[in-house]
Formats: C-alpha cells, sequence, structure tokens
C-alpha cells in the first residue's frame, strides 16, 4: 500500500494542473519584477516617486482602477508557483535524488515556495485592505533577530546565502545555463536570440541587486547595525544615491525588466 501510494502522489506531481500552476507563477513572477524595474526606471528618469520591493509595487498597483484586478491574478499566480515548488521539493518531480546534492536543491524549491506563498499572502492581504503600508521591513526584522540568541550569525548565515544566490546568477547569466530550462526546439530563432539577450541582462542585473542587499545584511551582522540592512527597494535606492545614480540605476532597472520579460518567456516555454 505505501508503494502504490507513493506511485499515485508521483503520478499526481506528473498532472497537467502542477504544469499550468508552474507556468501562471512564472507569468506572475515576470510581472512583479517588470512592475518593481519600471517605478525605478520612472526614478532614474526623473519623474518621481520612489524604488520599491516587490511588496511595495503590489501596494502601487492596488491604488488603480484596473489594479486589483491584476492583484486577483498575481494572487492566483503566486500560490500556483508556491505549489508547484512545493510538489517538486516533496515529490521529486525534477528526478534531483536523495543525495546531498538532490536534498539542497529540493530545499532551495522550498525556501521559493515559502517566499512565493509569503507573496501570495501580502497580495491577499492588500486586497482585503490590510496591506497598505508601505516600504518593506528588513531593517526592523534584521533589528529583531539580531536580538536572538545567535542571531548575529543567522543574520550572517542569510547574508553568504542572499550573495551565493548573486554569485549564482552572475555565472548563469555569463554562461547562458539557464538556456538549458528552455524547450528551444518549439522557438523561432528570433525568439531564442531574444530569450537568451533578456535572459543574460536580467541575470546580471540580479546579481547585481543581489550582491548589493548581500553586503548590506554581512555588514549588519559584523557591526550589529540591523539599520544597516537592506532588501531589493534598498538596493535599487543604493545605486541611485552614488555618482552617476540615475544611469546605473537606470541600467539595473532595465536589466530586472528584461529578466521580468524573460520570465514571461519562461512561462511558455521553460521545462516545467
Amino acid at each position: 500500500m505505501p508503494g502504490s501510494l507513493g506511485l499515485e502522489a508521483r503520478a499526481a506531481a506528473r498532472s497537467p494542473w502542477v504544469e499550468r500552476l508552474g507556468r501562471a507563477g512564472l507569468a506572475a513572477k515576470g510581472i512583479s519584477y517588470g512592475l518593481v524595474a519600471a517605478l525605478a526606471i520612472g526614478v532614474a528618469a526623473g519623474e518621481g516617486g520612489k524604488t520599491t520591493d516587490r511588496q511595495g509595487a503590489l501596494r502601487t498597483l492596488a491604488g488603480h482602477g484596473w489594479g486589483k484586478v491584476v492583484l486577483v491574478a498575481l494572487a492566483v499566480g503566486f500560490g500556483g508557483y508556491a505549489l508547484w515548488r512545493i510538489v517538486d521539493a516533496l515529490l521529486d518531480r525534477g528526478a534531483e535524488g536523495d543525495d546531498a546534492s538532490g536534498l539542497v536543491k529540493r530545499a532551495g524549491y522550498l525556501a521559493r515556495a515559502c517566499i512565493y506563498g509569503a507573496l501570495c499572502a501580502t497580495t491577499i492581504e492588500i486586497l482585503a485592505g490590510s496591506g497598505s503600508g508601505g516600504g518593506s521591513n528588513e531593517k526592523r526584522t534584521t533589528q529583531g533577530v539580531l536580538g536572538w540568541p545567535g542571531g548575529r550569525w543567522l543574520v550572517l548565515a542569510v547574508g553568504l546565502a542572499v550573495a551565493a544566490a548573486a554569485l549564482w546568477n552572475g555565472y548563469r547569466g555569463l554562461t547562458r545555463t539557464f538556456e538549458d530550462r528552455l524547450q528551444t526546439g518549439r522557438m523561432a530563432e528570433p525568439t531564442r536570440k531574444a530569450a537568451v539577450a533578456l535572459g543574460v541582462a536580467g541575470h546580471l542585473a540580479r546579481g547585481v541587486v543581489f550582491g548589493i542587499v548581500a553586503w548590506f545584511l554581512i555588514k549588519a551582522a559584523v557591526e550589529f547595525q540591523g539599520k544597516d540592512a537592506v532588501g531589493l527597494d534598498g538596493a535599487l535606492a543604493k545605486l541611485a544615491d552614488r555618482a552617476y545614480g540615475s544611469v546605473l540605476l537606470g541600467l539595473v532597472a532595465g536589466g530586472l525588466l528584461a529578466y521580468g520579460a524573460y520570465c514571461l518567456v519562461e512561462a511558455r516555454y521553460r521545462k516545467v
């Protein structure tokens, strides 16, 4: 019976519905990055506003007449992404295996499920009218964690993990290994070339932003100052504050916009 249950679970994991959830989630991911990038490009162009993270972009979207309709679709997409990654982690749809390397990858899927589950919850809160507060809470969260026993080491570990993600995104952008996940045989040559260009620019931009976030998290842990921590919004703001900040911000925001577009390509052509 346990063996048949395992077979049934794996068969359910291969359901077309799981694939549809994953593709809807990738589309929602792309749109959310596109919103952040569009707001940052507006700041870089001197049109006012401020840099923000994905939660802040969702709150901004809620202020538009058509925004709530989009938020409903995004909530469904974020929830779909979370469920897709939970199935990947628990039922090993990608055949990662049970060795150390496979378990690390599956743990990464579970971490992404938590991130997108939280985004889904935030979107629902905004729709319900209880998530209207602005700004991200990395400073408050980091200050709280630093007060825990061993909190400094936990913040340092998170900072190092984000630094690893920055390097991984940079590596993938430079080596174009992200192409391995695409069904390139289904793509016309101009589409494939556009997807590659978007993927390179997008992964490099994410590497830059994650690198900035990692630097300030590690700095917060070393100096025991939670106020030093920043998130996506803070990282973009740091770029804007530098010499030639509007140019730097515009380049990185353009890269994030490319990443959002690349996620939309993945929603259509990724091996899910």
